[in-house]
Parts: structure tokens; C-alpha cells; sequence
């Protein structure tokens, strides 16, 4: 199938309406019929303000950088997108077309 991998990067104490934004975006994509979404947790990361964020061991839940990430069809990624907008949710994102399917032992060969 063709369609869209929808990254949305953020930090990892980023809020949005009282809840971090990672598990609102997971819970507005859900809400939108999203079939999946995963969220990954940086060692370390700058952004567009050159500002370098690491993990330390001793530091709990704080700046470092989150990759929200979701592969769907196109028209889901337009209504997430808006949806964020609507909201005003400040974050960087990357809309890249994408090919994806399931592989399976009886599927033979993927084309």
C-alpha cells in the first residue's frame, strides 16, 4: 500500500491540555482511526535552536528529544496535521510518502 510516515519530533516534557504531547498525539491518532503510532525516546538531540539535549543517568523525565512517528494513508495524515494546527501545537514534523504492507510466512515474497 502506498501512503504517508508522519514523524513528529517534540520533547520529552512537552505538554499539551495537562497530558505530555506524545501520549496526546497517540490518543488524538487513535481518536482519528489511526492503525498505529510509536514513540521513541532520544540518547540525544539538537534542534532548529542549536541547543544539544543528552539523557543523563541520574535526570528523570525532561528535555530530551521525541520521535512520535505514524505510517498511514494520506487523508489520515492531513486530518492529524490539521488537527494539530487547530490546536496550535508547536512541534517540527517530516510527511514522507511511504510503500507499506504486512509480511507474513504465507504472503511469499513481498513486490
Amino acid at each position: 500500500m502506498k501512503g504517508i510516515h508522519l514523524r513528529i519530533y517534540t520533547y520529552e516534557n512537552t505538554r499539551h491540555q495537562g497530558k505530555l504531547l506524545y501520549e496526546w498525539l497517540l490518543h488524538k491518532a487513535m481518536e482519528l482511526g489511526i492503525p498505529g503510532g510509536s514513540v521513541f525516546r532520544a540518547m540525544a538531540g539538537y534542534g532548529r535552536h542549536g541547543v544539544l539535549h543528552e539523557e543523563h543517568f541520574f535526570e528523570l523525565a525532561g528535555t530530551e528529544p521525541v520521535l512520535v512517528e505514524f505510517i498511514m494513508r494520506p487523508e489520515q495524515a492531513d486530518a492529524l496535521l490539521d488537527l494539530l494546527r487547530r490546536e496550535k501545537v508547536q512541534a517540527f514534523y517530516a510527511r514522507i510518502e511511504a510503500e507499506f504492507g504486512i509480511i507474513s510466512a504465507d504472503s511469499g515474497s513481498p513486490r
